[in-house]
C-alpha cells in the first residue's frame, strides 16, 4: 500500500505528454483474442488495469511480451474460455473480455466483475443484448455461462448508450455471417478507437462515433499493429491541475475535440486556453469563477472528470451546481475534500459547492480512481503537507502520475503507507 505526500501551494508550469488511453486500451486488449493471431499494440499505458487485463489474457493461454508501452500478444494457443474469478473481481471492465471470447469460441464463463465502487454498474444490459444476438445464458450463484451456435442478425435498441454494452456487442458480433445494428450506441472516442482497430484487422464496422453502429460479420481477422489513442481523461486531469494551482501548462499528444466540454468549462471559469492539433495550452486566470456542470454521455461533460473539476470549483468564486447523471456514488470523494476546508452539500444527484479562498492540507483517503485524482489535485492546491492514502485506486488509471507532476514543478513523492 502506497501514499502520496504532497507539499502543496506551488504553481505548475511546463509541458506534459499524455499516455495512451486506459478506456481504449482495455477493450482493444480484449479484442486481440478474436483473431487467434499475433497483435502488436503501441502506446499502451503502464497502469494496473492494463496489467490485470494482460494477466487475464495470459491465464486464458495467450503469449504476451511487453516492452514499456509496446505489447505483443499471440492468442493462437488460447484454449481456455473461463475467466478466473479472482481476476474478474479486480476489474469492472473485465466483462468486455466475454464478448471477445464469444466471438471466437461461442462459449464463455465468468463471474460478476469488481472495480471501483462509484455506483451500480450492472452487467444486465450486457447479458440482455447477448441474448438478443443468439447467446444462451445460464446464471448461477457464482458463474455466468454463455453459449451460442451462431450470432444472429439483429436490430438492437439500447435503453442507454452504455459504452461497455456497445463494446461487448461489437466484439461478440465481429465474426460470422450476419449483420448487427446497434441503435442508441455510445459515441465515445474509445468506441471509435476499438472500431478502428477491428477494421484494420479486417472487420466491417460502420458508424462508430455516431448513435447507430452497423456490424457486418466477417470470416476471420488478420494480424495487425495499432497505436492506442491518447487518454482524454488524463489530459483533462492535468489541465485542471494547472488551473487549480494557478499555473501555466501545455499537454501534448492529445486530441482537443475529445475534451471540448472540459475546455469550454475551464474557459468559463476564467482560464486562457489555446488549442493546437495535438496540444492544449492553459494559463490559469487570476480569479476563477464558479460554473455549473451536468455530466452526460459523450459528447457531453465526462463523468470521469467530474470529481476532478468539482475540486477546482471548491476554490472558485461563487456557487457551483454539479449534476451527476451517470454514477450515483460519484460524490463519495467530497467528504474527504471537505476535510480540507471545502464547503459542499449533496442533494441526491446534485452537488452544491460554495467556493472558498483556499483549501487546507490534511490526511485523506482515496475512495475510487477519479476521486483519488481529485484528492491529489486538492493537495497540490493546499499550501502545506497533504497525505493521500489508498493509491491502489489511482494507480489503476494513471501512468507515472507523480513523475509527470514533478516534471511540472509539483512537490510530490510516493512512499509506503499503512
Amino acid at each position: 500500500m502506497y501514499d502520496y505526500i504532497i507539499n502543496g501551494g506551488k504553481k505548475l508550469h511546463g509541458e506534459v505528454t499524455i499516455s495512451g488511453s486506459k478506456n481504449a486500451s482495455l477493450p482493444i486488449l480484449a479484442a486481440t483474442i478474436i483473431s487467434g493471431k499475433t497483435t502488436k499494440l503501441y502506446n499502451v499505458p503502464n497502469i494496473e488495469d492494463v496489467k490485470i487485463t494482460l494477466k487475464i489474457l495470459e491465464t486464458l493461454g495467450c503469449k504476451i511480451k511487453r516492452d514499456k508501452n509496446k505489447v505483443l500478444i499471440n492468442s493462437k494457443y488460447m484454449t481456455k474460455t473461463r475467466i478466473p474469478d479472482e481476476l474478474m473481481r479486480k476489474l469492472r471492465s473485465s466483462v468486455i473480455i466475454a464478448g471477445a471470447i464469444i466471438a471466437r469460441f461461442k462459449s464463455v464463463e465468468f463471474s460478476y466483475p469488481g472495480g471501483c465502487d462509484i455506483g451500480a454498474r450492472p452487467i444486465d444490459l450486457h447479458l440482455e443484448n447477448f441474448k438478443k444476438i443468439g447467446v444462451n445464458i445460464n446464471e448461477n450463484s457464482s458463474y455466468i455461462e454463455c453459449k451460442c451456435d451462431k450470432i444472429l442478425t439483429k436490430n438492437i435498441q439500447l435503453d442507454f448508450p452504455s459504452v461497455g454494452a456497445t463494446e461487448n456487442l461489437m466484439l461478440a458480433s465481429v465474426l460470422g455471417n450476419h449483420e448487427i445494428t446497434i441503435n442508441n450506441s455510445a459515441m465515445e472516442p474509445e468506441i471509435v478507437d476499438l472500431a478502428n482497430f477491428l477494421n484494420r484487422a479486417g472487420a466491417k464496422i460502420y458508424g462508430a462515433g455516431t448513435n447507430i453502429i452497423k456490424i457486418k460479420g466477417v470470416e476471420r481477422l488478420k494480424e495487425v499493429s495499432y497505436k492506442i489513442m491518447p487518454d482524454r481523461i488524463e489530459a483533462g486531469t492535468f489541465l485542471i491541475a494547472g488551473a487549480i494551482t494557478g499555473g501555466t501548462i501545455k499537454v501534448n499528444d492529445v486530441v482537443p475535440e475529445h475534451i471540448a466540454p472540459v475546455v469550454a468549462k475551464l474557459r468559463e471559469c476564467g482560464c486562457e486556453i489555446i488549442t493546437d492539433k495535438k496540444s492544449i495550452y492553459l494559463s490559469a486566470g487570476k480569479k476563477l469563477k464558479a460554473v455549473d456542470i451536468k455530466t452526460m454521455p459523450y459528447p457531453g461533460f465526462p463523468t470521469d472528470l467530474q470529481p476532478i473539476f468539482s475540486t477546482l470549483l471548491t476554490i472558485s468564486k461563487g456557487t457551483s451546481i454539479i449534476t451527476e447523471n451517470i454514477f450515483e456514488n460519484r460524490f463519495k470523494f467530497i467528504q474527504e475534500i471537505k476535510r480540507m476546508g471545502a464547503k459542499a452539500t449533496i442533494e441526491g444527484k446534485t452537488l452544491v459547492i460554495k467556493g472558498v479562498k483556499k483549501l487546507h492540507p490534511a490526511n485523506v483517503e482515496s475512495t475510487d480512481l477519479r476521486g483519488g485524482a481529485a484528492l491529489v489535485i486538492a493537495g497540490l492546491s493546499a499550501k502545506g503537507k497533504t497525505r493521500v492514502k489508498k493509491l491502489q485506486y489511482l494507480l489503476r488509471g494513471y501512468e507515472d502520475f507523480d513523475k509527470k507532476l514533478r516534471l511540472l514543478g509539483a512537490d510530490i513523492i510516493r512512499e509506503e503507507g499503512d
